[in-house]
């Protein structure tokens, strides 16, 4: 028995909210260890539809412990928000269902402004990143500067007004820079106080937890948000997110050694797909582009916004594998490319006519790259609600088999439709 990471092997939107859901169900503790509320997923249990950016998978089971750790950045308000939209739907979250880990930095309604001022500042000068505006990126700057106002400071209103007079020597420099108005010392000691008693009951040691509970045999499941290729170190930096997305992350995320982190499962999407601004090779900005959008419903969870879509980039994937240290991948949306009569995949790329195996780091690399392609037959019969491989059409075999060769991971479950139990098995990642 070991412990499982989830994480997405491109850029985001992978479907990793099925495939914790289905693993969700194996695990007994459910830890979200790195983002904010900026990455949500949908999951369907007993066809309910729960829509979750903040809070674990894990909380709409019962007999589940959902952890957040230290490595979100946590907004109190969408917290609550997303507390009480679950409280409608008959789902009560309450501290024996969930906790938090006491050292997680706050997202505050500063962090939010100062995203959105710079965004529009960025989207008038052309170098905008498309962020979500959630304050994720502003939030976790303050972390790393030493300035945040962490989960626990709220059972301290004694000591929390000189934190908040430090954070706000810096935010209102910043604001003043910008021609914005600064933000009284009043407004936050008072944002921070309506929701104090609400956050205080669900804090806890994390680490602690996830100790008693490894030694005691438990299975956890960690779980991640957006992907690798938005890691802040090995993504398509200044396009990516403000943490590190890549399994490493879970073990300094929420507390636990890294020979705890176990099997580690990257979702891999069928073709990719891509949201927001940055260089993405395989994209098709024609028909096969539109036919993967509609067939696939290409619109993000959290913005609606439109992703970009491309075929079936294995030079990513491959070095996603490498990265993250890959035990095998969950190939999720076959069913998409149902119909098909051929399908690319890239397999390499020409740069300023060298051939290269890998994804360059370098912004102006990145964007020069030209995929290399390989053709392969498509398939006319279905492959949506195969539940064995018997299920599937030979020549869609042959697709997913090409692909493990070519990215060096096996297909460990492989997803044949949004439904949960529409899912090939071939390794138990809690098994292995």
């Amino acid at each position: 028995m070991t412990n499982v990471v989830v994480i997405g092997s491109q850029w985001g939107d992978e479907g990793k909210g099925k495939i914790v859901d289905w693993l969700s169900e194996r695990a007994d503790v459910v830890v979200r260890f790195q983002g904010g509320h900026n990455a949500g997923h949908t999951l369907v249990i007993d066809g309910v539809s729960y829509k979750l950016s903040l809070l674990p998978s894990g909380v709409v089971r019962e007999g589940k412990l959902s952890i957040i750790g230290n490595g979100v950045v946590f907004d109190p308000h969408a917290f609550v928000a997303e507390i009480e939209r679950l409280s409608d739907q008959g789902i009560e979250i309450g501290p024996d269902r969930l906790r938090v880990a006491e050292n997680t930095s706050l997202i505050l309604s500063l962090h939010r402004e100062l995203d959105a001022i710079r965004e529009d500042a960025a989207s008038n000068s052309g170098t905008k990143i498309g962020t979500t505006r959630r304050g994720i990126g502003p939030a976790y700057e303050d972390k790393v500067g030493r300035r945040a106002i962490r989960v626990m400071d709220l059972a301290n209103m004694d000591t929390l007004p000189e934190k908040v007079d430090r954070l706000l020597t810096h935010h209102n420099a910043l604001r003043r820079g910008l021609g914005q108005e600064e933000v009284e010392h009043a407004t936050i000691m008072e944002e921070l106080r309506s929701v104090a008693h609400v956050i205080l009951p669900y804090i806890d040691r994390v680490w602690k937890i996830l100790e008693e509970h490894r030694r005691r045999g438990a299975r956890i499941l960690f779980e991640g948000a957006q992907g690798t290729l938005l890691d802040i170190d090995h993504g398509t930096y200044p396009f990516v997110t403000s943490s590190n997305t890549i399994s490493g992350q879970a073990s300094t995320g929420s507390g636990v050694g890294p020979g705890s982190v176990g099997y580690v499962l990257g979702i891999t999407k069928a073709y990719t797909t891509r949201v927001g601004e940055g260089p993405f090779p395989t994209e098709q900005e024609n028909e096969i582009g539109q036919f993967l959008g509609e067939r696939g419903h290409e619109f993000g969870t959290v913005t609606g916004r439109k992703r970009r879509c491309g075929w079936f980039d294995a030079v990513l994937v491959r070095q996603a594998v490498a990265i993250n240290g890959i035990t095998g991948i969950a190939l999720t949306k076959l069913d998409v490319l149902d119909g098909l009569d051929e399908i690319s995949v890239c397999v390499g790329y020409k740069l300023d006519g060298e051939t290269i195996d890998y994804f360059p780091a370098s912004q102006g690399a990145q964007a020069r790259v030209e995929p290399i392609y390989e053709t392969i037959e498509g398939w006319k019969d279905t492959t949506a609600g195969a539940r064995t491989w018997n299920d599937l059409p030979a020549q869609a075999v042959k697709y997913v088999r090409h692909i493990e060769e070519l990215i060096g991971a096996p297909v460990a479950l492989l997803s044949t439709s949004p439904e949960r139990d529409d899912t090939i098995l071939v390794t138990d990642p809690f098994q292995d």
